[in-house]
């Protein structure tokens, strides 16, 4: 995640490293062709919530409505926490993870910004801070992060396994990033991964795509929130 001024200085990057596909008003690709295209390329359709499913929603911040992103900010916020309502009438944990700082490491994007003269910036004091419409509640489990997946660095893995859960089901921001490392983290500890699809976006159309498309059929189901609410709702029947 990124304040107004490292937003800008990323910017810069993706330019010089010729990534010009940041979405723009009203072109935003629809999320329910991405899923259809997906299932039709061999996606699994989400089919089962555990018993005890756990929701995780990564890095929806204040810094995520400084972002370009593929998806409209407030669509992807508002079926977050459309999932996060549901798993909390469902009694099922429901953890926000917040990014806070970065891995150490060399990296092209970060060569780039330094020969490209971009202006190091300092995000804003309150970046960090959990977008409001996620209506945090005294019993959500709330997580800093500073690799790029949730698990590693921080006890998400101690405190799922403690309360029993088997069940992730994905959500936030970047697609790619965040979201997709984390996913990949669960499915190598043993747990079913959603991918709640509408309720993810990526700074790059093509990288979310590719992601929910290509990778995330190898690690688990995908499925748009409401079709995982839906699931939520039959179990009470």
């Amino acid at each position: 995640m990124f304040g107004r001024p490292v937003a800008a200085r990323f910017g810069s990057v993706m330019t010089a490293i010729g990534t010009r596909s940041m979405c723009l008003p009203g072109r935003q690709p629809s999320f329910v062709t991405a899923v259809d295209s997906a299932r039709q390329d061999g996606q699994v359709t989400v089919t089962t919530m555990d018993s005890k499913a756990a929701l995780v929603v990564v890095d929806l911040q204040n810094g995520s409505r400084l972002m370009p992103t593929a998806h409209s900010i407030d669509g992807v916020v508002g079926n977050a926490a459309n999932l996060a309502r549901a798993f909390r009438a469902a009694d099922l944990p429901v953890v926000l993870v917040a990014y806070v700082g970065g891995s150490s490491g060399r990296t092209d994007a970060s060569r780039i910004r330094s020969e490209s003269g971009a202006p190091a910036g300092t995000p804003p004091a309150d970046w960090s801070e959990l977008l409001v419409e996620l209506d945090r509640q005294p019993g959500d489990i709330v997580l800093p992060r500073g690799a790029w997946g949730a698990f590693h660095g921080t006890a998400l893995g101690e405190i799922l396994e403690r309360i029993g859960v088997t069940q992730i089901v994905l959500a936030g921001i970047a697609t790619s990033l965040g979201v997709e490392s984390t996913a990949r983290e669960a499915r190598d500890r043993g747990y079913n991964v959603v991918l709640a699809i509408d309720a993810m976006t990526d700074i790059n159309p093509a990288a979310h795509e590719h992601a929910a498309g290509v990778i995330f059929p190898l690690m688990g189901e995908s499925g748009t929130s409401t079709e995982i609410i839906e699931l939520l709702d039959a179990r009470s029947v």
